[in-house]
């Protein structure tokens, strides 16, 4: 059974390009075009991964990893914030508020697929 991404992402071109990515790993992808979506989504279905924009209209992504770090069944789910911003600036705020990783953006396809790979393999995604 293929364990299910959550991917929030607003912009349509960065979205495709973390979706051919995705391609190859064995994740189910479901997609979010906002922090909002991707709340209402969280809330009916739970994901063992969730990756986030860091802004976002709506919802940004430190406002999704905090809500989503509130709800008991996202306690054991690894939240990633994606951004543009320097990471050393983002990733305190967004650790503090339960965010696991923080990644840089652009993403590289093969940092991405090892990151990925690398969660399966720690069994922090069950």
């Amino acid at each position: 059974m293929a364990l299910s991404l959550l991917l929030v992402e607003d912009n349509e071109r960065t979205r495709n390009s973390i979706l051919s990515i995705l391609d190859s790993t064995k994740f189910a992808v479901t997609v979010a075009v906002d922090g909002l979506g991707g709340l209402i989504l969280a809330k009916k279905q739970h994901f063992d991964l969730v990756l986030t924009d860091h802004k976002m209209p709506l919802m940004d992504g430190i406002t999704l990893i905090r809500n989503l770090s509130e709800l008991a069944t996202y306690e054991q789910t690894p939240l990633v914030l994606m951004t543009t911003d320097d990471i050393n600036l983002v990733r305190d705020r967004a650790e503090r508020v339960g965010a696991d990783h923080v990644l840089a953006k652009p993403l590289d396809t093969n940092n991405l697929a090892h990151f990925l790979y690398h969660l399966r393999q720690r069994d922090i995604v069950s």
